[in-house]
């Protein structure tokens, strides 16, 4: 009996982790944006520029490049108020 429940709490676990796994590949971490390839590629010179103290967090980068909004380049900048920042 003992083995059986063993057994159970053991394949229980099996799954749970696999569901969690999945639900991991298909959903993005929360507080996770990025933007697309193209606005990366359009803010990333700028970013490393500008904020390089603030990646990977994307919050603080997105505010170090609102507070250097003047010396951002045009494709960054519209990147920026193409979100509504």
């Amino acid at each position: 009996m003992y083995l059986k429940i063993c057994a159970i709490l053991v394949l229980a676990q099996i799954f749970s982790a696999a569901a969690w796994a999945q639900d991991k590949k298909t959903s993005p971490s929360p507080g996770l944006v990025q933007g697309t390839d193209e606005e990366q590629a359009a803010c990333s010179p700028d970013a490393t520029r500008f904020c390089r103290d603030a990646i990977p967090d994307t919050f603080r980068v997105l505010a170090c490049l609102q507070e250097n909004r003047r010396k951002l380049r045009k494709a960054c900048l519209k990147v920026l108020e193409d979100h509504g920042q």
